[in-house]
């Protein structure tokens, strides 16, 4: 069977790797291995230098989005000759006459546009015009699939999970000064989705009766990040020192505060797919996270769970999480077999199926409701 030439958007490979930045390189590493399909690297960037063999659409992404926003030019087309099918991999597609698919991770920058930055805003009216001009969706969650339907009436969405990072072994030597003591560890970014002013709030509970545990919030100054030191003050000058901030860190630095951690949390506001869940359970930590979005999808029983409004459950199974040995047990024997559900092989092979589906025109009917 000759291969069908994908389009693929690897723009989100360069510079410092997010989430989606290292969801697209498992992704396109196991696509390459394939030989029912051709990825046809592509990238929006007028100053890049991308290695040879990737199309470079020779504009800036910033003005590109502007455009893409309000009208169906620049097309894509003339500079992924033989395609069959682009894939935009990050919310973005460009305008282009061959079937297109874009995928999307979560909806928050959807419900929450008032609060987008600028660039997230425009890509957000750039979504929305490529849904209507037909583009079928993503989406990395059934949680977000169900999202969709409800913010983009009309949408041809398909779930396809994503599957779990690579956790390299951690350090031997310690690259955070922690002090030996347990810690309660957050990953992410400081922003409003992850909802760490609830973590700290519900943190301080649980310290004032535990005179040794910490908190350790690794992860990037964000939007909320104001919000989270207030919180930390509020603590007050006996628990407040017990928070520790590690600004963003590097793989081999995840990978130690995760295999030492005694508990990760995660309460987010909204989840599309979760990595730090699948992270932990590798690493044999157990989860304590709230029920939104993807959360519950991905996690399955091997997490303590409570709405990410609930402070006091959230302490709650903080106390639990830390103290019961039974549960401790629960929890991470539940991971173990959790986090090995999710595969890369099986994303690619449901992701094949797709761009196949949407070429011959086989999306189902169902998959817009």
């Amino acid at each position: 069977m000759t291969p069908l030439r994908v389009g693929f958007d690897t723009g989100p490979l360069y510079g410092p790797k997010t989430g989606i930045g290292l969801a697209v390189q498992a992704l396109h590493d196991e696509l390459i291995t394939r030989d029912d399909v051709t990825l046809v690297d592509y990238i929006v960037s007028a100053r890049a230098r991308p290695p040879a063999g990737t199309h470079k659409l020779p504009f800036p992404a910033a003005l590109a989005h502007r455009c893409w926003a309000h009208s169906g030019h620049p097309r894509a087309d003339r500079w992924l000759a033989h395609a069959q099918l682009v894939h935009g991999t990050n919310y973005v597609v460009p305008p282009s006459r061959l079937p297109r698919v874009v995928s999307v991770y979560d909806c928050w920058f959807l419900r929450q546009s008032a609060h987008a930055q600028p660039a997230v805003h425009r890509a957000g009216h750039v979504l929305r015009r490529a849904v209507t001009a037909g583009a079928v969706v993503h989406a990395s969650s059934v949680a977000t699939e169900q999202a969709l339907r409800e913010l983009l009436p009309g949408a041809v969405v398909r779930t396809v999970h994503l599957g779990p990072l690579v956790l390299p072994p951690a350090p031997t030597t310690a690259p955070i000064a922690l002090g030996g003591a347990p810690f309660i560890l957050a990953l992410g970014t400081l922003e409003r989705r992850k909802n760490l002013p609830l973590l700290v709030a519900a943190f301080g509970a649980v310290a004032a009766r535990h005179a040794e545990v910490q908190l350790v919030l690794a992860g990037s100054e964000g939007d909320d990040a104001p919000a989270v030191h207030r919180a930390v003050d509020a603590l007050g000058p006996q628990l407040a020192p017990r928070v520790a901030f590690t600004g963003r860190v590097d793989e081999a630095t995840r990978s130690w505060l995760l295999h030492h951690a005694a508990v990760l949390a995660y309460p987010s506001l909204d989840e599309g797919f979760g990595f730090p869940l699948l992270d932990a359970m590798q690493a044999g930590v157990p989860v304590v996270a709230s029920t939104a979005g993807s959360i519950p999808e991905v996690a399955g029983d091997a997490a303590l769970l409570s709405t990410p409004d609930d402070g006091d459950a959230l302490a709650a199974n903080l106390e639990l999480a830390l103290t019961s040995h039974s549960v401790r047990d629960h929890l991470v024997t539940a991971g173990a077999r959790q986090w090995q559900r999710f595969s890369w092989q099986r994303c690619a092979d449901e992701m094949v199926s797709l761009y196949h589906d949407v070429v011959a025109g086989r999306v189902d009917e169902s998959e817009s409701r």
